[in-house]
């Protein structure tokens, strides 16, 4: 079980990322429903931390309403991380990126979402959020320099 993490700053929006690895070393990857924001854009799934949660559970939590599949937080492991700045407009974002090999059921993507499973080579060709790009780079180096 993972502490309860604390923000420094409590405007800071906490958001936790999976990269659902297959045998291949294949990820998962989400597009986002087009009437949601940054909609088309392909994502690795995954959510906000809620008040009092702690990062591994809230990933539980959200990967099961995401894909209706099941992950332990033993099976999660914290690979990297990506911010952003608040810009007037948003609050800045941590968002942390974990991995996981091993899951239970067969994932289904949310209406109006679509999912597919992607060589870590290929990611850098799919239209992405701004914080994913930097963590599709930090797991392609992962898979292919273990």
């Amino acid at each position: 079980m993972d502490a309860t993490f604390l923000a420094a700053d409590p405007a800071t929006l906490l958001v936790v990322a999976l990269a659902l690895l297959d045998s291949s070393d294949r990820v998962l990857m989400q597009r986002r429903p087009e009437n949601r924001a940054q909609g088309g854009l392909w994502e690795f799934p995954g959510g906000k931390v809620e008040p009092c949660e702690g990062p591994a559970a809230a990933l539980v939590r959200e990967i099961a309403e995401e894909l209706g599949i099941s992950i332990h937080e033993s099976d999660v492991t914290p690979l990297t991380f990506a911010a952003s700045q608040a810009d007037g407009t948003t609050r800045p974002i941590v968002l942390l990126l974990y991995t996981c090999r091993n899951w239970q059921g067969e994932p289904v993507p949310e209406p109006g979402a679509a999912i597919g499973w992607y060589e870590t080579e290929a990611l850098g060709a799919l239209a992405m959020p701004p914080l994913d790009v930097p963590l599709a780079a930090a797991l392609h180096l992962f898979v292919k320099n273990p």
